[in-house]
Order: C-alpha cells, then sequence, then structure tokens
C-alpha cells in the first residue's frame, strides 16, 4: 500500500486556495488503495497534519487547529514521525498554487531526494509561472497571444504611463508577472487607474505584466498524459455575471457562470483540444495542467495562461471537466499516481 502526501500550503496569497485544493484531492483519492497525509509547507515550517484520533492514516479535508497534531517533516528525505513509526511517502501530490510548489523550486528538492511528484519538471515549473516568460516563449512556437510588457520593481518608474499605453493600449490588464488566483490584478480602463494597479501588482511580486485586453468569450481546457492515456478534457467557458474579468472573486466565490462542455462549434472545440495537446507536449508537461484561453472575432484561439498547478476543490474546472468527460475522478488520480511507478 503507497504513502502519499498530499503538499499543500506555500508563501503566497494563494495558501488558503491551496489548502481548499488538497482537501478536495484528498477526497478524490482512493483511500483503500493509499495511505494518504496532507503536508503543509508554510512559513518555513514543513509538518505533516494529523488526525488526533487516527495518526497513521489521518488527513483532514478541512483540519480543525485545535484537533490537529503536528510532525514536523525531515528535510533530508522528506519523512516524518507517527505515533513512533517514521513514514517516507512514496509519491508527493504538489498543490501549492505558488511559492514554492509552482515556481519549480519544490521540483528541484525533490529530484535531489529522489522523490516522484505529480507536476511537471523544474524547468517547466519555473518558466510556466511567469505569464510574460511563458507567453514570449509560446508565441515564439507559433501560438497567438495578447501583447504585453513587463514593469520590474524598482524600475517602475522608469517607463512612464503614456508610452505603456501607448504600446498596449486601453482597457488593459495589469497582473503580476508571476502567480495565479488573479491577486493583486486589475482591469485599466484610465491612464489615470494604471499607476495604482502596477503598485497593488507588486506587492505581489517584483514583475508587473501589462497585457493588452482582448474582447472574446474565455475558455479552458484541463489534460493530462501518462503512459498508457491521453486524455483531453472537455473545454469549460467561462460567462462573467458580476465581474468584470475571471478575479478571485470570481473564481471561488461563484460570481461566474461555468459551463461544461463549452458552447463551442465541434471544429473550434477540436482545434482547442488539439492545441492544448500541443502545448502540452512542446513543454514536455507531466501531470494534469489547464489551459486558458480567448476565442476572438473569427473564431481565433488566443493563449492566455498555462497553468500546471490547477485547482482541485470539488467545484473546480477539472473535476467539473472529468465528471463532464464521464469519468471517474479517484481512477484519474490513481492513473497519475501510478505513472510514476
Amino acid at each position: 500500500m503507497r504513502t502519499i502526501a498530499i503538499v499543500c500550503g506555500g508563501d503566497t496569497s494563494e495558501h488558503d486556495v491551496s489548502m481548499r485544493s488538497a482537501a478536495g484531492i484528498k477526497s478524490f483519492m482512493d483511500a483503500e488503495r493509499y495511505n494518504i497525509y496532507k503536508v503543509e509547507i508554510h512559513a518555513g515550517k514543513w509538518e505533516a497534519l494529523l488526525e488526533e484520533s487516527n495518526g497513521l492514516n489521518g488527513l483532514l479535508s478541512q483540519p480543525d487547529e485545535t484537533k490537529v497534531r503536528r510532525s514536523q517533516v525531515d528535510r533530508n528525505d522528506f519523512s516524518f514521525e507517527v505515533d513512533g513509526q517514521r513514514i517516507r511517502p512514496d509519491y508527493c501530490y504538489i498543490t501549492i498554487h505558488g511559492v514554492p510548489g509552482e515556481n519549480g523550486i519544490l521540483q528541484g528538492y525533490f529530484d535531489l531526494i529522489g522523490m516522484p511528484y505529480s507536476t511537471s519538471s523544474l524547468l517547466v515549473e519555473a518558466m510556466t509561472y511567469n505569464k510574460f516568460v511563458t507567453n514570449n516563449y509560446m508565441r515564439g512556437m507559433g501560438m497567438s497571444v495578447a501583447d504585453s510588457l513587463v514593469v520590474k520593481q524598482g524600475h517602475d518608474k522608469e517607463v512612464s504611463d503614456a508610452d505603456i499605453i501607448d504600446r498596449i493600449g486601453l482597457p488593459c490588464f495589469v497582473k503580476p508577472a508571476a502567480g495565479g488566483s488573479s491577486f493583486g490584478t486589475t482591469k485599466v480602463k484610465t491612464a489615470e487607474q494604471l499607476r495604482p494597479a502596477i503598485d497593488l501588482a507588486l506587492k505581489e511580486g517584483e514583475d508587473v505584466m501589462v497585457e493588452a485586453f482582448m474582447p472574446g468569450t474565455e475558455i479552458t481546457c484541463g489534460c493530462y498524459k501518462t503512459k498508457t492515456v491521453e486524455r483531453v478534457l472537455p473545454i469549460t467557458e467561462v460567462v462573467m455575471t458580476t465581474n468584470e474579468f475571471f478575479d478571485y472573486d470570481a473564481k471561488y466565490n461563484g460570481a461566474v457562470r461555468e459551463i461544461t462542455p463549452a458552447r463551442l462549434s465541434d471544429e473550434v472545440t477540436a482545434r482547442v483540444q488539439k492545441l492544448t495537446s500541443t502545448i502540452y507536449d512542446i513543454l514536455g508537461c507531466h501531470g494534469i495542467i489547464r489551459i486558458d484561453y480567448i476565442i476572438t472575432e473569427g473564431n481565433h484561439i488566443n493563449l492566455l495562461e498555462i497553468n500546471t498547478t490547477p485547482g482541485m476543490t470539488a467545484t473546480s474546472f477539472i473535476p467539473q471537466q472529468v465528471r463532464a468527460a464521464g469519468l471517474d475522478i479517484k481512477d484519474v488520480m490513481t492513473e497519475i499516481i501510478e505513472d510514476s511507478f
């Protein structure tokens, strides 16, 4: 019986989102097949979270801090002690949305200690974590992406608002170049809004991406491949209800309508799914990824973002798409885990 660690938390604004994903992943995994633990990495601490009543197999979906025992992780081999027994996981499912699990740092550590994990490699994670780097790399591969530029911390006064607007236009999006969940992201409509938006984004990271606005239909498509299966999942259409763009509130507080499968023609659906599979292969991805697009006039497909550790709560896009494909999410988790053995 393999031991699985769901690695969650992280040191960015996305910590709580990661913990919710960990709860979802735990509920999706086959508890009869695996011993499952949750390991939280946060503020310099690496700790396994154990149920008070059942430590050996215990993992709380939504831990009550008053009832959780914490076992410190030995970073030499990622082991921890449970009721006097030293446990070293056979496999780590990474669901940190941000530093250090989505930018390659944790992947490099696991490579050094020989620990199998669920995501893409250090290089892929590091590159896709930075939206500006990703989009320019994919543009070089022939993908259509929005025009953008980067404003760097400490040099943000060296480029004028007028120069930015002249290059990118209005409206535009201002966002941290590295990160997710739309923390620090602003849709800028006027010149007066630009500088406050840059200052807000700089609170989340050192690089700020200013990106041209593309009117169209926002969609997202999941994909995973193993040694024996290749699955491109049904596409989800994202329809704004009260929010102007897909920000944190829209993602996690229900201010959006999500339609799976998306209301696209068979021809456009096939093109998006083929492109998703191609990008997966170009980057050399591993595990589940999710790619966001904008379909603009003339059914033109534009790449928005590549998510290598997508959200995995019960209502997140990937579980929705798995259900729409007629698959069992428990089987999907097993396929991904067993692909490393």
